[in-house]
């Protein structure tokens, strides 16, 4: 399932040139994530009471192009495999249909001791294909 999420740049997101800060793209992937995740129907609230938590395990980044102050962003979030424990994202920051950033990102569910667990159900039938799926492109 695709995620779109829109955000304007404000002036707190940009350097002195008026160009968004490199690592304010992380926070807008971020904000679009947990997004996405709640579209999907999941609680991170109740989550987190449970002792369950996401982790950002690792990124892959591309800065393609600036974007500036009082820019329309927009967000879109696609899951490209899931496991047991994990799922890879691949998200992009577009303005005008332009990727500006993109980034491959890995999240695991941690449980109360810091150790994998498994995704939400949601989460893993959110129409990606599995980890290790030998089908998948």
């Amino acid at each position: 399932m695709s995620h779109r999420f829109g955000l304007r740049v404000y002036y707190e997101d940009t350097d002195v040139g008026g160009i968004v800060y490199h690592a304010n793209y992380l926070k807008f992937i971020e904000r679009a994530r947990s997004e996405w995740v709640r579209a999907l129907g999941v609680d991170q609230v109740a989550l987190r009471a449970a002792g369950q938590v996401f982790a950002v395990v690792r990124i892959e980044a591309d800065y393609v192009a600036p974007g500036r102050y009082d820019d329309l962003l927009e967000v879109e979030t696609v899951p490209e495999a899931v496991g047991p424990a994990r799922a890879v994202l691949v998200q992009r920051v577009l303005r005008g249909g332009r990727t500006l950033f993109a980034a491959r990102v890995t999240l695991a569910c941690l449980g109360p001791s810091g150790r994998p667990v498994r995704l939400p159900a949601a989460l893993a039938a959110a129409g990606a294909p599995r980890l290790g799926d030998k089908t998948r492109p």
